[in-house]
């Protein structure tokens, strides 16, 4: 959801409400069970669009700082973000978070619900990609992400959001299709297919 909102110079700004962040294990290297590899994502509440996703084999409250400032250039600052207890997100998370105007909300303790969609895209990241992959260095699994991330916002439709995509073209149900021819386009090597219109 946008705010139109007048900014200094008196244009109207767009302002997203709501993201919600997540820290999670991705992969572990088949090879030494003490490499494991850590994602970050953040995610809009309203259209389940992925905004950013950052790794790391050694997340630390200045990385996940640093994931903050990468993942809302000015501009795109949002008025609220959700994150859980982890100490990864520390003073450096917050002091990113206080300067940029974005007012933090925690989840409780083991509360599951109230960051329903992180713990959705988390099932879904491994069950639809990283289980069907061997994961072995740090740029693989960011590779990877980034395409999942890119085929969740632009061909996944969401049963949160009327079965629509989150940076969808408009088509909302196979009758909007009909007549027309498809083209397929493989993603994650060929794992999943996006469909669009054929010119």
């Amino acid at each position: 959801m946008c705010l139109v909102q007048a900014g200094r110079s008196g244009r109207p700004s767009c302002r997203i409400t709501l993201l919600i962040c997540g820290l999670a294990i991705f992969a572990r290297s088949p090879i030494s069970s003490l490499h494991s590899l850590f994602a970050f994502f953040i995610i809009e509440l309203k259209s389940r669009k992925v905004i950013h996703v950052g790794v790391t084999r050694f997340p630390t409250d200045a990385w996940t700082a640093q994931q903050l400032r990468e993942a809302t250039p000015y501009g795109h600052i949002p008025k609220y973000l959700v994150r859980d207890t982890d100490s990864k997100f520390g003073p450096r998370f917050a002091r990113v978070a206080v300067t940029s105007g974005i007012e933090m909300l925690t989840t409780p303790y083991h509360a599951k619900r109230p960051n329903a969609i992180c713990e959705r895209f988390l099932g879904s990241v491994p069950r639809e990609g990283l289980d069907h992959l061997v994961i072995l260095q740090e740029k693989q699994l960011h590779r990877v992400l980034h395409a999942y991330g890119t085929y969740f916002n632009r061909a996944r439709p969401h049963q949160g959001i009327q079965q629509r995509v989150p940076e969808g073209d408009g088509i909302t149900s196979a009758s909007d299709l009909r007549g027309d021819r498809l083209l397929s386009v493989p993603v994650l090597g060929g794992l999943h297919h996006a469909y669009r219109k054929a010119a």
